[in-house]
Formats: C-alpha cells, sequence, structure tokens
C-alpha cells in the first residue's frame, strides 16, 4: 500500500524525470565514471526566415544554456557563439462543454543557437521533386483556365445557357 502511495508502481516518462546531480565527492576514492545525461535536443524547422548562422531546437527542459552550449560543442563538435532559450506555457486544454480550463499541456523549452566560426546551417529540402511535380499541376491548371476563358468569350452571347445547351 506504502508503495502505490509514494508512486513507485507508475513510471514517468523520460524527460519527465528529475535529473540526478553528479557527486562532488563520493567517499573511499572510487574511480570516476561517465554517466550520459538523460538530456535530448530536437531540431526544428523556423517559422520564418532566418539568418543561416542560427538553428533553432526543442530542448529538455532540465537544460540551461551551458547545457546546451557543451552538449554541442562536446558530442557534435559544433563551434557555438550564444544560445539563448525560450520557454512556452502549455495550451489550456477545455471542456468541449462547460468551457473551463480541464488541463495544461507540457511546457516546451526552445534554444536558439547562433554558430561560431563562420559556419552556417541551411534547413535541407527533402521534398525538391515534388516542387517540380506541383509546378507542373500548376501549369497545366492555368492552362486549362485559359482554355475555360477562351471559350466564355467566344460564346459570350449564350452565356446564360447552361454550358451541355450550347
Amino acid at each position: 500500500m506504502a508503495a502505490s502511495i509514494k508512486g513507485i508502481g507508475r513510471v514517468l516518462p523520460l524527460w519527465k524525470r528529475r535529473i540526478p546531480r553528479y557527486p562532488v565527492y563520493w567517499s573511499g576514492n572510487p574511480q570516476l565514471r561517465v554517466f550520459l545525461p538523460q538530456f535530448w535536443m530536437k531540431m526544428i524547422k523556423p517559422e520564418r526566415e532566418i539568418p543561416s548562422d542560427v538553428v533553432h531546437f526543442v530542448v529538455h527542459p532540465q537544460m540551461s544554456r551551458i547545457d546546451i552550449k557543451n552538449y554541442l560543442e562536446k558530442i557534435y563538435q559544433v563551434p557555438v557563439l550564444s544560445v539563448r532559450t525560450d520557454v512556452h506555457r502549455g495550451k489550456e486544454i477545455k471542456h468541449p462543454i462547460r468551457d473551463h480550463v480541464v488541463a495544461l499541456d507540457d511546457d516546451v523549452k526552445y534554444a536558439y543557437v547562433q554558430l561560431g566560426d563562420g559556419c552556417t546551417f541551411e534547413f535541407p529540402d527533402i521534398f525538391k521533386d515534388k516542387k517540380k511535380a506541383s509546378e507542373k499541376e500548376l501549369a497545366e491548371f492555368k492552362q486549362v483556365k485559359l482554355r475555360e476563358q477562351t471559350t466564355e468569350q467566344t460564346h459570350w452571347s449564350k452565356l446564360s445557357l447552361p454550358p451541355w445547351f450550347r
């Protein structure tokens, strides 16, 4: 019964767990061990145009600016000039009928990283071929629209009649 009260039976997701601090001193002169942090970063495409030396990330809520900088420099060898973070509050989930707040979504932490040493990053365009197909479809649509306009102009006196009767 005590286990269920303390929440041992319930497993928290990785991003909601508190990250234990690395102990400064252990008695008995133990070996130093490398513990990989439970941090994560996800690169996202910005909604508007930004400079080519700035990259946007969604990061673990407990990551600080120093953690983000060290994460990119030590693991990925990316030179970082500055890091800015911003926490966006989760949206309110309202009851559909009673119109009061039932719950809140989780907060989201964003990091804006400015790269150093003249490094630039351009988000990859993975749908290059799809654009060509849509441009072809657009050109065909314009041609069909132009044909319809020319037929309307040639039969302008009969526009009040339905097309199947002309």
